[in-house]
């Protein structure tokens, strides 16, 4: 990290930059009227501490979709990107409940310190990038948890985890990997693992993309979406491991674990149809959706449950069928024009096609809106034409 940028951070927290960010909070600088901010702004404050104070009011608006506090806080951009969110972060520092001496190791800006410092717990935050520690540090005192919080700045390998009681981990990019799907990352996904044998109980955080083969079979992999989309997954090591897989739901803290049942059917489509959440089809636990629900499956490959009933279920989107048929595109824009279908979203799964290209040829026009189903039914192409449920 260039020296520089941590000389622009310090100016920031200064007197006078605390002073420029304070006067920014309450506005909505747009692209449309920064340069009309920043000329005015410039006439009272020196011109670096101006670009750097907008730069890091541009970050503190985008993490308002992030952070409570995001207007307190400081980020770098990769530090923004690379931070879990407060309801994924709380919803991790939970599993330490029982611990009251935690590691938060490559904290960046320290997202997932401040979940974890915020239950009562001690947590030694440790980083070799002395801005984002720093910038932790910070954040740390935004949070209201300076004092339960110590950092140290170190490549995580040489620390002594004397004293710790568990650790959380969040291995770095690597070879322009976010994070390691297939173990690409700094520290290596092994010596990650290889944590637990120092400290038993250890989290470690992952792109949703990991493959379930690189890690070991008595830990937990957790799959976590945010409302309908994916965003992570952590690995629990056997201390902390209370099932095999889980997907989980936030904000409402659904979880979906294996459990053993019956073979799921296979039948033609029904009345409704299940889109299961990503966080359940990564976790591999469509048939436990199923059972749960009492549906079945329309093909054996593909992840879409049915029903004759309508079926509520925090763990997937559910839709009306109004039409179902054999795949046939050249008849697709009658059948939609004949159910006076003016927009439609588009789900494509398991069936080859460009739906970019079959948006375009469509040329709707009436007054309802669908969800195009491009999929497989017993191994045929199928389409189904969809309404949201009611």
């Amino acid at each position: 990290m260039e020296v520089g940028a941590v000389t622009r951070f310090e100016v920031l927290r200064s007197a006078l930059g605390r002073q420029l960010l304070d006067e920014l909070a309450g506005q909505e600088v747009t692209p449309n009227t920064a340069l009309r901010v920043g000329t005015e702004l410039r006439r009272r404050y020196p011109a670096d501490l101006v670009a750097a104070a907008l730069a890091q009011h541009e970050l503190r608006l985008q993490a308002r979709s992030k952070f409570s506090r995001a207007m307190q806080m400081f980020f770098t951009r990769p530090g923004l990107e690379q931070s879990s969110s407060e309801v994924v972060a709380r919803h991790r520092a939970a599993r330490y409940a029982p611990f009251g001496r935690v590691a938060d190791l490559c904290c960046g800006i320290g997202g997932d310190m401040l979940a974890l410092a915020g239950a009562g717990r001690c947590v030694r935050a440790v980083d070799r990038d002395p801005l984002h520690l720093r910038m932790a540090e910070a954040n740390a005192e935004a949070g209201g948890v300076a004092s339960r919080v110590t950092v140290s700045e170190s490549d995580v390998r040489d620390i002594d985890l004397a004293g710790v009681e568990a650790v959380f981990i969040d291995p770095a990019r690597r070879s322009g990997q976010r994070r390691m799907a297939t173990g690409q990352s700094e520290p290596p996904l092994r010596w990650c693992l290889d944590l637990a044998a120092q400290v038993a109980p250890v989290g470690i955080k992952a792109a949703p993309g990991i493959s379930g083969d690189t890690i070991p079979g008595d830990w937990e992999l957790e799959f976590v979406a945010v409302g309908g989309g994916l965003k992570e997954a952590t690995a629990w090591s056997p201390a902390l491991a209370t099932a095999a897989r889980r997907a989980t739901i936030l904000p409402g803290g659904h979880t979906l674990t294996p459990r053993p049942g019956a073979k799921v059917p296979v039948a033609a489509p029904g009345a409704f149809l299940v889109d299961p959440s990503p966080a359940v089809t990564r976790a591999g636990l469509v048939e436990e959706l199923a059972r749960m629900l009492g549906a079945w499956k329309i093909d054996e490959q593909i992840a879409f449950l049915s029903s004759d009933v309508a079926m509520d279920t925090p763990f997937g989107r559910t839709l009306r069928v109004i039409d179902s048929a054999p795949w046939n595109q050249k008849q697709l824009a009658g059948r939609l024009r004949a159910l006076d279908i003016g927009a439609a979203d588009i789900r494509r799964r398991g069936l080859a096609g460009d739906v970019d290209q079959l948006r375009r040829s469509l040329k709707l026009s009436g007054t309802r809106r669908a969800t195009i189903v491009m999929t497989r039914v017993h191994d045929r192409p199928w389409g189904l034409i969809c309404i949201a449920q009611p």
